[in-house]
């Protein structure tokens, strides 16, 4: 522990009373510190001018500067684009990465309507410790500890093995392991690690000198202490559970509901199962993954040949490493990362951002319905007449927070981005409805709006299939001549299932 960290508690005020005598059998989970682990994980952004090799020397005259912009101690993108000198979409970009991670439900940045965020700005002890993190190097990816299993679903050769003579030193780099996600226990002892090396700098950067007395004595306000829970949280206090959902998830449920292993099977998990919840879905292949209920975060990572259905997701939801799966989902924000073949329908109040080693991306409207959306939506805040699909924003095709070394010059690389799906592919979603005895939510059509190309694709289609349906109704054919016809139409039709990969949805109807 160092002098600064033992003088502030030193100079802590006793409290207003003796704590009770410690019960070894029944511990206080209120005297745990543990990080807040979302700042990490949805916290982070690629982008160079933010990462500063030393944080502390860096960051204190940028405070200032940040400071001197400042109006009752917020900071707009304005501002932010001009002391950072970044661009004032990433400017934009700092602040809806910051508002999805607040821990103040309260704070006016999570409150603030999609044009009123860059007037509103953040606060700037925020923003202070948001930018620190950026120097934050994740935990390297760790070999499952099942080897076999995963190669039985997930070979070491794949289809993408024939590009590898055309790829970039990057693409190397990344493709030449399959990487797995650290276990959240180590990926916690890390981010604790980090905040122990890190705290006394940290609150050097909160602490305001004593008037006066310039810049040798230094005091931490209670109001600035309390912005530490942007990077720590007691017990269950700042949890991945939502402040509403004490009642409907076990108080000891501190992460996220984990959903892994799932293969060749269907998942369905309802709002009586995650309300209010995180998610992670990891290591899922050639599966339908349902996840129809309003969660606050949610991440998808290593997964292949898979759909994955969510609800509403209020803060954020990330998609990193997955090949060939298609995401559907309703979300404020959407982060996609190192992803190969997938394809995003998408209903989402911010521009999809993509970062990473990407290949062959897609993305599309949102594309379906159960009966309870709109009711999710608006409990986690999606607003569905928003929808910025078409407008994804790349990033750096380097992540400068993983731990991995990456070939010079390519730094400065920008991922690839996506293309929008062609209107005449475009294909709506049906989710089936397995609750039919249960309370019946209001939504009967797709919220969100189709624009106007795929409208009038769908409108196409339908029409050529009605035309198709009578001609053949109506064709004077005799028995086995429709025998035929109808057996070739079974043919078709199958082969588009397995090319399309909807064949994955029969394993609902395998269920039942």
């Amino acid at each position: 522990m160092t002098e600064q960290q033992q003088d502030l508690i030193d100079q802590s005020p006793p409290p207003s009373a003796p704590d009770p005598e410690p019960n070894p059998n029944h511990p206080n989970p209120n005297s745990v510190i543990h990080p807040r682990r979302v700042s990490f994980e949805h916290g982070l952004l690629p982008i160079q001018k933010l990462v500063f090799t030393d944080p502390i020397q860096t960051l204190a005259p940028v405070k200032q500067k940040l400071a001197d912009a400042a109006s009752n101690n917020r900071v707009g993108s304005a501002a932010i684009a001009d002391v950072l000198q970044i661009s004032g979409d990433h400017a934009r970009l700092v602040l809806e990465t910051l508002g999805s991670v607040l821990h103040s439900e309260s704070d006016p940045l999570v409150k603030a309507k999609p044009e009123e965020v860059d007037s509103v700005g953040a606060d700037l002890r925020d923003l202070i410790l948001f930018l620190y993190i950026q120097s934050y190097k994740k935990l390297l990816p760790r070999t499952h500890k099942d080897s076999a299993a995963v190669a039985d679903v997930w070979p070491s050769t794949s289809a993408f093995d024939g590009y590898l003579s055309a790829l970039s030193p990057i693409q190397l780099v990344r493709s030449n392991s399959r990487r797995f996600m650290p276990s959240q226990a180590d990926d916690e002892a890390h981010q604790l690690s980090y905040l122990q090396k890190h705290l006394a700098n940290i609150i050097s950067l909160l602490a305001e000198p004593v008037e006066g007395e310039g810049d040798e004595s230094l005091v931490l306000s209670m109001e600035a202490f309390e912005h530490l829970g942007f990077l720590v949280q007691f017990g269950d206090k700042g949890s991945d559970v939502s402040p509403d959902a004490p009642n409907k998830v076990a108080p000891s449920t501190r992460g996220p509901c984990l959903i892994e292993g799932v293969s060749k099977a269907s998942l369905v998990k309802q709002a009586s199962d995650l309300r209010g919840r995180s998610v992670k879905v990891v290591n899922c292949h050639d599966s339908v993954i349902y996840l129809l209920a309003p969660l606050r975060y949610a991440t998808v990572h290593g997964c292949s040949d898979t759909t994955i259905v969510l609800g509403a997701v209020g803060k954020a939801l990330k998609v990193e490493h997955c090949e060939r799966v298609h995401v559907i989902a309703a979300a404020k924000r959407v982060c996609i990362a190192n992803c190969r073949e997938c394809v995003f329908f998408l209903g989402v109040n911010q521009r999809p951002l993509i970062v990473g080693d990407n290949h062959k991306l897609q993305v599309a409207p949102y594309n379906t319905f159960y009966s309870h959306l709109e009711g999710h939506m608006s409990e986690v805040g999606v607003e569905p007449t928003i929808n910025k699909w078409d407008k994804p924003l790349a990033l750096g095709a380097v992540d400068p927070h993983d731990s991995l070394s990456h070939p010079a010059g390519v730094a400065d690389a920008q991922a690839e981005s996506a293309a929008s799906v062609d209107p005449d592919q475009f294909v709506n979603f049906l989710i089936p409805n397995w609750f039919s005895g249960e309370d019946i939510g209001s939504t009967k059509d797709n919220p969100f709006p189709l624009p106007d190309a795929y409208m009038a694709a769908q409108q196409r289609n339908l029409k050529n299939f009605e035309e198709t349906r009578r001609s053949l109704n109506e064709a004077p054919l005799e028995e086995n001549r429709k025998r035929e016809v109808s057996s070739a139409l079974h043919v078709y039709f199958k082969d588009w299932l397995y090319a399309s990969g909807n064949i994955r949805q029969l394993y609902c109807l395998q269920g039942d």
